[in-house]
Formats: C-alpha cells, structure tokens, sequence
C-alpha cells in the first residue's frame, strides 16, 4: 500500500486553526512541534477535543497515541471544555497531609462533581495538581489561576459560593 503524504485538512473552515498551522509552519511541521501545537489548538479553543487531536497527530505525522499521551500526561492540556471558573486543589505531600482530601470530598459533596470534571451549570471545573511548590502554604488551592494557601474545606467552599452567586 503507497504512503499517503497528502496534507491533512483542518476540521473546520474556522479562522483559529491558521493559528495552529503558523505554529506548525513556525517549527517545520516537526513532531518536536506538538506540545507547542497543542499550546496554541488550546489557546485557540479552549480545550483539545478528539478532532484536534487527530488534525494535528495527522499533521505533524506522529501517531494519535502519542497526540493524546501529551495531552493526557501534562496537567496544563485539557479535554473537555472548562467551566467560568477553575479550581485546582493540589495533592502534593503537604497539602494532602493539610487537607487536601476533605477539600476535594467537601466540594464532591457540595457540587456534585470530581476533579476532572465541571459542574453540570458550567460555572466551576475542579482539577487537581500533583505538587504546586507552595508546600508552605498546604493547603494550597489555585482559584482562578490566583494561589492561595492555608486552605481547608470551609474556605475553599465559601471561596467557590461566590463564584456560583454571580
């Protein structure tokens, strides 16, 4: 069977995706390129859905598994659409030994929703961290990219009642 080099098409006609192929172009169409790539499909979009994923896997000739590893491995990347609001609770050593588990469990509880997922009125996605180099201030939780520490499930639920009184 002869190999196919024709170039993949982006999965829409939408003007964002020729800010994904400059970023490709800018780095030679190279696998080197894809954390960059998916970079810019996430600064574009949002998040990097299965169609994104796929385009640029095709486009910088690297297998879907590895597309998707990536994406899957780097806390930064995300697969589904994020809420208003984020909050990332982290995990780290000293912030579970501080609580981090009841934060994560309070908010379960309160919201009906785990980390990795958003709140069925898309105000609020919770994430977690493996470690956010604030052990000095365990707990530590980043609510809307703003760190803030010495959190316990109290603050970290008034902290998020505001977001969904707005």
């Amino acid at each position: 069977m002869p190999l196919d080099f024709t170039k993949p098409t982006p999965p829409s006609d939408d003007k964002r995706w020729k800010l994904v192929q400059a970023t490709m172009r800018r780095w030679g169409n190279h696998h080197d390129a894809l954390i960059e790539t998916l970079h810019t499909v996430q600064e574009s979009f949002g998040y990097l859905d299965n169609d994104a994923l796929t385009y640029v896997a095709a486009a910088l000739r690297v297998p879907l598994s590895r597309a998707y590893g990536v994406a899957t491995f780097y806390h930064f990347f995300r697969l589904k659409p994020a809420g208003k609001h984020t909050c990332v609770v982290c995990t780290g050593t000293a912030c579970y030994i501080k609580g981090a588990d009841q934060i994560l469990e309070s908010i379960r509880q309160a919201y009906d929703v785990k980390p990795g997922e958003t709140t069925a009125d898309g105000q609020i996605s919770v994430l977690t961290a493996r470690c956010l180099g604030a052990c000095g201030l365990a707990a530590a939780v980043v609510y809307d990219g703003e760190v803030a520490g010495k959190q316990d499930a109290a603050s970290t639920l008034e902290r998020l009642g505001k977001w969904v009184e707005q």
